[in-house]
């Protein structure tokens, strides 16, 4: 009888899967909606929290990368225009068209050579949705008004910011609702090849992995092939977990941001050009409307890292940078004492050997190995949010001759959870006139964070009343609950920072109070 009941709870403990997803970062969690769209078994495992290191550390963009073109990355550019407007329909509510000023300097880029710039990103780009880009004045104009006297011609051309974590966790969840199990947070920590396990008797050719949890609690999958999609950790999973070697190999490449109050009039960025080559961006940052913010987000830096790609953070030295950068070209100052958050992350870029961190290619790279055609492992190198997707769709195309059955990709074509619209205005729209009740700001942010799901959130609320406990700024307990229940909130740092960017606006007593209460709540339901 003992003998029973340990095979069964040996059973229980095992997952039977056609993909183990290694990773919970954008490209992680795009793969796995990609595979479970496509009918295939899915399970994902992720160790901290989707977007937990590189996804949520971007320069919020989702953009062709105009800077490319001078590396001759044309292919890249390309892709990346195509997605944009791919992804702008897929997901409306968090991602947003953006305007772009380059002010000309005249000691650097020559006109010409922006005018090439311009005209070929437009020409990449086909037939887009965006306005297209032209030469305009910076005398006597909003764009201008906020530059020092230097500059009197500028650029403009159109991208898109992007909400970066909700992305990711947006795909784990329309994943899960297509069958995908997600394992979070469990570590994988051993991979091997295994021909017949005794206590399972499906264990036939396949891989067998290990998972761990925080809590010790151990997990086995059994799966037919094995995506590492670790981000920084690639190579870590390839030596450590797969015991394996690869003729790849990924360069981490450290990136900073800084967020400052507001430093410029108007819902446009600025492309800024360095002496060095290098170009930063200013961004308008934490909307509260349509074309209201209440910072700038000023980013990013290119070094590079050798340590831990977890015990990260922004050194002075980038501070400085950063600063003396937009002191160059902006009327109003900033110092290092007026940032009120900074964040710093890796991308795992696939190493070219550029000696310059800023010239190494941004191109991705997919190593896939097997077992004399059978027990696939494909490991991603590089990548870059705008072309997630693509690159989704390329790893699970890679494994069409083990899953001959598997159906074709249909991610272009189905909204991301949420982004069931033709547009942001609908989404808005049509969360006013359910709750009529709702305040602007509110209303913005909601339907910016959640779109059409924002229904679920508020559920049959008819007023503040019905929306439990203010924590602050306009966060009320249901909608905490509903980041509970619906989107794996376990701390305080996942709601704030990486659900939401709520952080910037809550007070030191409000977060106090809101992480006690979550962590009463969290206890009560274990």
């Amino acid at each position: 009888m003992q003998a029973q009941e340990k095979q069964e709870k040996q059973e229980k403990n095992v997952i039977h899967t056609d993909i183990l997803v290694i990773g919970g970062g954008v490209n992680g969690t795009g793969v796995a909606v990609d595979a479970a769209l496509r009918g295939l078994d899915v399970t994902l495992c992720e160790a901290k929290d989707f977007a937990s290191a590189t996804s949520s550390a971007s320069s919020k963009l989702v953009h062709g990368g105009l800077r490319y073109l001078e590396q001759y990355e044309f292919k890249l550019v390309k892709e990346a225009l195509k997605e944009r407007e791919v992804l702008l329909k897929k997901a409306p509510h968090i991602i947003h068209p953006l305007r772009f000023v380059l002010p000309h300097a005249r000691h650097l880029r020559p006109v010409w050579m922006i005018r090439i710039g311009m005209f070929l990103y437009d020409f990449l780009a086909g037939k887009m949705s965006l306005k297209k880009s032209q030469k305009i004045s910076l005398v006597n104009t909003l764009e201008g008004e906020n530059l020092i006297d230097d500059f009197s011609v500028g650029f403009a051309y159109s991208d898109c910011r992007i909400d970066d974590a909700r992305m990711t966790m947006l795909n784990a969840q329309q994943a899960k609702a297509h069958g995908a199990k997600i394992l979070m947070p469990y570590q994988c920590v051993e991979v091997k090849k295994v021909k017949k396990l005794k206590e399972v008797k499906k264990a036939e050719n396949s891989w067998q992995a290990k998972l761990v949890n925080d809590k010790g609690d151990e997990v086995i999958v059994l799966a037919k092939a094995v995506v590492n999609a670790a981000g920084p950790w690639v190579a870590d999973v390839i030596h450590d977990v797969l015991e394996t070697s690869s003729k790849s190999a990924v360069r981490l490449i450290k990136g900073s941001h800084i967020v400052v109050p507001k430093l410029y009039e108007g819902d446009h960025a600025y492309i800024l050009q360095n002496a060095d080559g290098r170009i930063v961006f200013a961004l308008p940052y934490g909307f509260t409307s349509e074309h209201d913010n209440e910072f700038t987000l000023i980013g990013t830096t290119d070094v590079n890292y050798q340590g831990d790609p977890r015990d990260i953070a922004i050194s002075q030295e980038e501070t400085d940078y950063l600063c003396q950068l937009i002191n160059g070209y902006f009327k109003s100052k900033i110092a290092p004492k007026d940032i009120i958050w900074s964040y710093a992350g890796v991308r795992p870029l696939y190493d070219d050997h550029a000696k310059d961190p800023s010239k190494i290619t941004r191109e991705y790279h997919l190593e896939l190995e097997d077992d004399q055609g059978e027990l696939p492992v494909l490991s991603i190198f590089g990548g870059k949010i705008t072309t997630y997707r693509t690159l989704s769709k390329h790893v699970v195309d890679k494994l069409i001759p083990f899953f001959p059955e598997m159906r074709a990709c249909t991610t272009d074509k189905v909204a991301t959870p949420g982004g069931e619209a033709s547009s942001f205005a609908e989404i808005l729209m049509k969360l006013n006139a359910a709750y009529p009740w709702l305040q602007d700001k509110h209303s913005y942010r909601l339907a910016s964070s959640y779109g059409m799901q924002s229904i679920d959130v508020l559920k049959d609320a008819t007023s503040y009343d019905d929306l439990g406990i203010c924590f602050g700024y306009n966060l009320y307990q249901k909608e905490v609950e509903y980041l509970i229940e619906h989107e794996w909130v376990r701390d305080i740092d996942a709601l704030l920072w990486r659900r939401s960017k709520l952080g910037l606006w809550l007070k030191k007593d409000e977060v106090a109070q809101l992480t006690q209460w979550l962590e009463k709540h969290l206890n009560k339901g274990n």
